[in-house]
């Protein structure tokens, strides 16, 4: 005898996710994802910390350079 064990993970399990100036304003899910569409849309505010928290899905956004600094 044996057991199958069926493992099931969320719509979107917590990840980090590498993001540029140009995919700014950012929100989550992004459209590139998969399953884009399995939590409401959130804008996160990722500039002054160079990171953010998406507090549906737990996916962490980090931008690369770093924090936003007042470009000319």
């Amino acid at each position: 005898m044996s057991e199958e064990t069926v493992v099931s993970e969320a719509a979107n399990t917590q990840s980090v996710v590498e993001v540029e100036a140009k995919d700014l304003p950012l929100h989550c899910p992004m459209p590139g994802q998969s399953l884009w569409n399995s939590h409401p849309r959130v804008f996160l505010p990722i500039e002054q910390k160079g990171e953010a928290l998406c507090p549906y899905c737990g996916t962490l956004y980090k931008l690369k350079g770093g924090p936003v600094a007042h470009h000319h």
